[in-house]
This record gives C-alpha cells, sequence and structure tokens, in this order.
C-alpha cells in the first residue's frame, strides 16, 4: 500500500495505489487523519485509480475521513475508483456523504 499526498492552495489530492484490506486501513487511517488534522485543507480528494482491491475495510476509511474532514470544515471527495469498487461504494451508499468523480 503506497500513500502520496499533494496539496496546493488549501485543497489536497491522496493518491493511494496497491490495496486496502484490513490490514493496511488502520496505517492508512492514521495517515490521512494526521494530514486532515495538521494540514486542515479545504477539500481533500482520495484518489483510488491506482488501487487494486478494496474490502469493506475501504468504506470505513471513506466514511471516517469524510466525518473527520466535516468536523474541521472541509468536505472529501473520491476520484478515479475502478468500476468495481465505484459499483461496491455505491451500494454502500457512500455517494450521499460523499462525491464520486
Amino acid at each position: 500500500m503506497k500513500i502520496d499526498i499533494k496539496s496546493e492552495n488549501g485543497s489536497a489530492v491522496a493518491v493511494l495505489s496497491g490495496e486496502i484490506d484490513h490490514h493496511n486501513a488502520k496505517e492508512l487511517r492514521s495517515e490521512l487523519d494526521r494530514y486532515i488534522i495538521t494540514a486542515q485543507p479545504r477539500e481533500l480528494a482520495i484518489d483510488l485509480g491506482g488501487i487494486t482491491f478494496m474490502d469493506s475495510s475501504g468504506i470505513g476509511l471513506i466514511m471516517g475521513r469524510s466525518k473527520l474532514m466535516r468536523e474541521c470544515g472541509g468536505r472529501l471527495e473520491v476520484h478515479n475508483p475502478q468500476p468495481y469498487i465505484k459499483r461496491v461504494l455505491k451500494l454502500a451508499g457512500i455517494e450521499r456523504i460523499v462525491k464520486i468523480l
């Protein structure tokens, strides 16, 4: 699992690659939370274009970061999910709380 966070003018993109599962979700949560709390971006996009596998831990990861972003006065978006991941996110109702692009 790899994460690369790029920020500019109050917005940030967290580019993830590899797999999101229960083994590495905790590390991802910690790194994203630390970034959100310290940088306080107005907008954060999680780019899932490089994700090859995601289980329900990924849904929890997105929901938790969305809540934290709202608490910090910002908003979260999900970018570039693979078709099957987008389908899972829609079935879980994530698109009601997070914009999926």
